[in-house]
């Protein structure tokens, strides 16, 4: 079983954890379950996370919502056909056009099977979304973290779950990707539990006032 579909899941990873260090104990005893954060997975599943990328929530939900009303049905084939125009009134930015058309194309022609990726490991996933134009590390992970449910899954280029990084394990700075990611090859197979766990930390951090983060 390599995938976190349920509470259970998230408590058997917790588990291992909290014996791993104990850092992950106070981090546990603030946050209690986190969230799952499971969503659509496919082509309207990654074009939302797209959509997503350096906006604040309701941005994001704001575009998306202009994405669906003008680029119904949203699939490959859909996008390809779409007008500059439409594409314009979808509110995407001009580089999230291009890494839609991008990755519509892949999927058309065969190069991504986003099927195909429900049974690769963590970094046959990473390789193959970031070998499409306009798909970087931190949409890979977002996808194999909450599309796949991949429980092995990590964030390590996400700003929020560095700066939980930095305060849970008293960092003298907020850890690079390649430093976090370092760090997290002592919580497999359970990374995808400490991804979560760290995000539901920042959101206990983000309540403190005066937090610079």
């Amino acid at each position: 079983m390599n995938r976190i579909t349920c509470d259970a899941d998230l408590e058997e990873g917790m588990a291992v954890l909290r014996a791993l260090h104990p850092h992950w104990g106070a981090v546990i005893d603030r946050t209690g379950i986190p969230p799952l954060r499971r969503r659509e997975g496919g082509f309207a599943g990654l074009a939302a996370i797209i959509v997503s990328q350096q906006l604040s929530v309701a941005s994001a939900r704001a575009v998306w919502a202009r994405v669906e009303a003008v680029l119904s049905p949203l699939t490959p084939e859909r996008i390809l056909t779409a007008t500059d125009e439409e594409m314009r009134l979808s509110g995407l930015s001009r580089p999230k056009q291009r890494t839609m058309r991008a990755v519509a194309a892949a999927i058309a022609g065969g190069e991504l099977a986003l099927d195909a990726l429900e049974t690769a490991t963590p970094e046959e996933v990473h390789a193959r979304m970031t070998a499409v134009s306009g798909i970087g590390p931190w949409t890979a992970d977002i996808y194999l973290l909450f599309c796949l449910g991949h429980r092995d899954g990590f964030a390590a280029g996400d700003l929020a779950v560095q700066e939980a990084a930095r305060v849970v394990f008293g960092l003298p700075a907020r850890p690079k990707p390649a430093e976090l990611a370092a760090m997290a090859e002592g919580w497999r197979p359970w990374r995808g539990v400490a991804a979560r766990l760290l995000w539901a930390y920042y959101a206990v951090l983000k309540s403190r006032e005066g937090l610079n983060a």
